[in-house]
């Protein structure tokens, strides 16, 4: 019998290695796909102007018809995109560290960090890793993994992608009523950037989800609570939670 289909789309700046903790858990149940988003990893650089669109139809052959759609940060925007637009192509629909209709403080902050990026890419990458690692559990040997992801990218694809993160959820928010697949909605409770504030937004905004906050994880979910992280979306899923 065939395991069911598993897709998670990384973040901002990463690339499919983010999820190896929690592939690790989930191989055994799924048949796991983790592409590499448009203009991360092993893909060309991503051109001045990309957009959501242009990151969802970027990814969209790598999903198979029916796929559980997992999407971190940036990846939750482009998940929500194609649950919007391409719906046959998901079965369930997880938004993980999700942002979603930034209040008018919380766009100027990202704005900020953009501008930051744009002035000193190298300041805005440590920046990143303490806002995301600061005080959790994670080994140094992960926190440097991540380094060398984010520092690896072109600049220029960077901010371009970092610029539809820093936006499109004011593209989206109009139309997530109108995502209809069953959804999950999960972030780290001192995540400061994708608040548990945004995931009950999100919960409230989408036609059936339910949110989730993991106690004491900060943005980088996955990495450093993998064990929580697949026990809530195998539990979602329905799924024996993998212990």
């Amino acid at each position: 019998m065939s395991k069911p289909n598993l897709v998670l789309l990384h973040g901002v700046g990463l690339d499919h290695t983010m999820w190896e903790p929690a592939t690790a858990l989930l191989a055994d149940r799924f048949t796991v796909i983790a592409p590499d988003l448009p203009g991360h990893g092993s893909r060309p650089p991503a051109s001045e102007g990309v957009t959501l669109t242009d990151l969802a139809d970027g990814v969209a052959g790598d999903i198979p018809a029916g796929s559980h759609l997992v999407g971190f940060s940036l990846g939750a925007l482009v998940a929500q995109h194609l649950a919007l637009h391409r719906p046959e192509l998901v079965a369930t629909l997880t938004s993980v560290s999700s942002v979603c209709r930034r209040t008018p403080e919380e766009r100027a902050s990202v704005l900020d960090r953009l501008r930051t990026a744009e002035a000193d890419f190298t300041a805005s990458a440590a920046a990143s890793l303490e806002r995301w690692y600061s005080g959790t559990g994670v080994s140094p040997a992960w926190v440097a993994r991540t380094e060398s992801m984010l520092r690896a990218n072109d600049v220029r694809s960077f901010l371009s992608c970092y610029r539809v993160f820093a936006t499109a959820d004011a593209e989206l928010g109009p139309d997530l009523g109108a995502i209809t697949v069953r959804a999950l909605a999960v972030t780290g409770e001192d995540d400061p950037g994708s608040t548990p504030g945004m995931t009950y937004r999100l919960a409230a905004a989408l036609g059936d989800c339910r949110a989730v906050v993991i106690p004491r994880t900060r943005h980088m979910l996955p990495v450093e609570r993998p064990e929580a992280f697949v026990d809530t979306l195998t539990t979602f899923i329905g799924e024996p939670a993998h212990a």
